[in-house]
């Protein structure tokens, strides 16, 4: 951190009376140093982030940060303020007031050293050696966490409350030498924070920290307490058998005659995730050893996140959100006792908030299940104990779950264009050159030429966020080229996930290499992008474009030659596919497999008419079981009819999982009477000729269905095998008492792993 901060950058008697005054004094030091090369640019971007959320914290702190195109390297700048400064803070002024700057493209060291300062900032003993300090060495040295020469910051040794202070000094004795002291203030504040370099490891982004059940205030005379945990791994550390717990760490199992401490799992995060998440964290890890209760903490940063291992959330009695961006993979928490909070909240009232989860808990108020997976695909696709299969179906879906909402919008603005401009409307002008308020003709080309833009994106967008979801951020860039340039190889669909997955692969491939330092901070902006895009360009232009357009092409043929019993067959196939697991891979395999072939701005009937199949067959499991509830509720539990009022709703929307509660509790009669009636509905709309260009929809996109009334007499068909062989087979078994309860609700159901979005999507 020593290239961070210095006495340029310090200044003890900052006089500003106003934040916006401050920070302009602060950065003015950064800008003599080089490290701003537009002081109003940079100012703008530090009014910007202050705008989202007043950035005082309780205790007199001030942290103006932002990310700026104009920092040329991580920088932090301190100022102490008498008069004291209004931040915000619910408590009053700030006088203490850093000013952190971080480049728009910061390696992930940097900002693992500058959250591991977020984390100081919440020691007392660290802010008051601060305010003590005599001289803008003393301070940065400090701050930076090193030990400070003979005869720096002598009169900082006399703070009171500070470790380490000889006796002598706290009383003022004049036979210390003052020319000869060490200042034992700076020494201890640096070494109850940790230096930053040896901590930031263990502070940063992508690492959970556990606090442990038996830490308590320490002394100075104990190595590795003074009222902290000692360092990750350390032996010894209060609380915490063996390592400090990391996010891959597993739950401790208390000892034979020691009670079960109350679990939390935390999750912090900021918009710009460099200090109020690590302060949260701090905060909340300091709070939870007061209370004796075990937390462990994931902090979603700028230099990415460690997800807590699923062992360590299945085991915990309650979770803390303290968040102001979306929490990635929510849904992991689904279920259980949750306090969700912002931010600041964690920072300034983490007791508070560790009193009202165990309220939560204790009362058994649990935060709904989540129907399907949230938070961004890469937040799923990393986890060290899938297999290659799983985790090359989670990117490929991620693609697709992506590209999803933009074919739905280009598929119904297109058929909207068609239905009110008629079926030439193909051939329509563009509606910048010719466009007439009172003509039909006029706004169903316009429908129609919006969702052919659309559509243009589907490719690369199917691209990008598989390479996103291998990834992350830096793969969005390779895949989005890749996905344009099988756009313009007429490479379609596979085209874009050969695409995605080399430019996912590139990536990963870049980021295995070994860095020198002074590279790493355009890694992310400029490195990478430039040659993940130039490999990724290369390989889809010269080796692999034209075969894999040839193989689109073979594809499409195939699928408009389909007529006849090959076409029924097709259908029942796909019907069984979409009723087998109920949004499960081969659910999703089905899903899929359609909307590539409707993913251009002129599909064949073929497709369209295979899109048309997939989405009955994907209505019947709900609105069978919705129908046998109804006629022969007595064979189902209170629970299931309950879900089955649902389940109409849930069918009639093309949402394959509503059937899941029923299939939980009893698959062996409920997939196979589905499979059935959803291979007997594929069939039929396949063999009536039924076309749609929508992906989903359900009974509200009937009006854009060719042939609507064969289509839901399809539907109708097959909702009725199914209701009938369900009631048949339960009907073997007997009645269900009325007390009885078999399976997951509804509510539970939608938590299961392996449900994505409605229909696979």
């Amino acid at each position: 951190m020593s290239d961070m901060i210095g006495a340029d950058l310090v200044d003890l008697d900052l006089s500003a009376g106003t934040k916006e005054a401050a920070a302009r004094a602060l950065a003015e030091r950064m800008a003599a140093r080089g490290r701003v090369t537009d002081l109003e640019g940079f100012l703008a971007d530090v009014a910007a982030r202050e705008a989202q959320m007043p950035t005082g914290l309780d205790g007199g702190i001030g942290i103006p940060h932002c990310r700026s195109a104009h920092v040329t390297e991580p920088t932090l700048a301190f100022g102490r303020s008498a008069a004291g400064i209004d931040f915000g803070a619910p408590d009053g002024p700030a006088d203490l007031v850093f000013l952190i700057a971080a480049p728009a493209g910061a390696d992930d060291a940097h900002l693992t050293i500058l959250s591991s300062l977020a984390r100081k900032l919440m020691n007392a003993e660290f802010t008051a050696a601060l305010r003590a300090a005599d001289s803008a060495q003393t301070a940065a040295a400090l701050i930076r966490g090193d030990e400070p020469s003979a005869g720096e910051g002598a009169r900082a040794a006399g703070v009171p409350g500070v470790p380490g202070a000889p006796e002598e000094t706290l009383k003022g004795a004049p036979d210390a030498p003052e020319d000869t002291a060490v200042a034992p203030a700076a020494a201890s504040a640096g070494a109850t924070a940790g230096s930053t370099a040896e901590t930031a490891a263990a502070s940063a982004a992508g690492t959970s920290t556990r606090t442990g059940t038996s830490a308590g205030p320490g002394t100075p005379d104990e190595p590795g307490t003074n009222g902290e945990p000692s360092a990750p791994g350390a032996p010894g550390a209060p609380g915490v058998p063996g390592a400090a717990g990391a996010a891959g760490d597993a739950v401790p199992a208390p000892g034979p005659d020691q009670p079960r401490p109350f679990r939390i799992v935390a999750v912090t995060s900021c918009p710009t995730g460099i200090a109020h998440t690590y302060m949260a964290a701090e905060s909340l890890e300091n709070a939870g050893r007061e209370a004796g209760v075990e937390l462990v903490v994931e902090t979603q940063g700028s230099a990415g996140f460690a997800r807590l291992d699923p062992v360590v959330i299945a085991a915990a009695d309650g979770v803390i959100l303290a968040h102001d961006v979306p929490v990635r993979d929510k849904d992991r928490f689904a279920g259980k006792p949750t306090v969700d909070v912002g931010v600041k909240a964690g920072i300034n009232r983490p007791a508070e908030l560790i009193a009202e989860v165990r309220e939560k808990a204790a009362r058994g108020e649990v935060s709904a299940p989540a129907h399907a997976p949230a938070g961004t695909p890469v937040g799923r696709a990393g986890d060290a104990t899938e297999g290659y299969g799983t985790k090359l179906r989670t990117w490929l879906m991620s693609g697709v779950s992506y590209m999803v909402p933009f074919v739905a919008a280009g598929g119904l603005l297109i058929a909207l264009g068609f239905a009110i401009g008629g079926w030439q409307v193909d051939k329509a002008p563009s509606v910048m050159d010719h466009f007439v308020w009172t003509q039909t003709g006029s706004w169903g080309a316009l429908l129609f030429q919006i969702g052919g833009v659309a559509f243009k994106f589907l490719v690369p967008v199917l691209a990008g966020y598989i390479a996103y979801g291998m990834a992350d951020r830096p793969g969005l860039v390779p895949g989005f080229v890749g996905g344009a340039i099988a756009l313009d190889a007429d490479a379609g669909f596979l085209g874009g996930l050969a695409a995605g997955l080399i430019a996912g692969g590139v990536v990963l491939a870049i980021q295995r290499v070994r860095i020198p330092a002074v590279l790493r901070g355009i890694m992310p902006v400029v490195v990478i992008p430039l040659l993940s895009s130039a490999v990724t360009g290369f390989l889809m232009l010269v080796v692999i474009g034209k075969p894999i357009a040839s193989a689109q092409q073979g594809l499409t043929d195939w699928l408009s030659g389909l007529t006849g019993s090959n076409a029924v067959l097709l259908g029942a196939l796909l019907g069984l596919m979409m009723c087998f697991d109920l949004g499960g891979p081969v659910n999703k395999v089905a899903y899929a497999f359609a909307t590539a072939g409707i993913a251009v701005t002129d599909p064949s009937d073929s497709a369209m008419q295979i899109m048309a199949a997939v989405m009955a067959a994907g209505m019947v499991p709900p609105l069978a079981m919705a129908l046998a509830t109804t006629v022969r509720g007595r064979l189902f539990t209170p629970a299931e009819r309950e879900n089955g009022k649902a389940a109409w709703v849930l069918g009639a929307s093309f949402i394959s999982e509503g059937a899941i509660p029923f299939a939980a509790a009893d698959p062996l009669r409920v997939i196979p009477s589905a499979m059935a009636g959803g291979a007997l509905t594929g069939a039929l709309s396949m063999a009536f000729g039924a076309t749609l260009r929508a992906p989903h929809g359900g009974v509200f996109v009937v009006p854009l269905i060719g042939s609507p009334l064969l289509y839901l007499v399809a539907i109708a068909a097959g909702v009725c095998v199914t209701a009938a062989l369900v009631v048949l087979l339960k009907g073997m078994r007997g009645q269900v008492p009325e007390s009885g309860t078999t399976g997951p609700t509804a509510e539970q159901a939608g938590a299961r792993k392996d449900t994505g979005q409605p229909v696979a999507a």
